[in-house]
């Protein structure tokens, strides 16, 4: 289940990237760039083509997919592939020279 949102949320990634290249920018003008344009800001919108649907729809889907991730990801209760390794026990090996006597004489 989570490897298929992660899917579906990468691909509509792609399309909202794709979405938000292929419109028009609202000042496209050189003189609206330097603060020169229609002054339309707070004024009367202009109306709202497909793109602008199109862009907001994969944006809504983005934003549901995000948040089901981030829940799925809460729910998981995996191990860490860290925790599946063991550490090695730690082997002595005898030495092959006897103990050599502590005084001698």
């Amino acid at each position: 289940m989570y490897t298929i949102i992660l899917a579906l949320h990468l691909f509509i990634c792609c399309l909202l990237i794709l979405a938000v290249l292929l419109q028009a920018g609202k000042g496209s003008s050189l003189g609206s760039a330097f603060g020169g344009g229609q002054g339309d800001v707070f004024g009367p919108g202009t109306p709202v083509n497909i793109m602008n649907r199109v862009t907001t729809v994969i944006a809504i889907l983005f934003m549901v997919t995000s948040l089901t991730l981030a829940i799925l990801s809460t729910q998981k209760t995996t191990d860490s592939v860290i925790n599946k390794f063991q550490p090695a026990t730690e082997q002595t090996v005898p030495s092959d020279t006897p103990n050599a006597p502590l005084e001698s004489k």
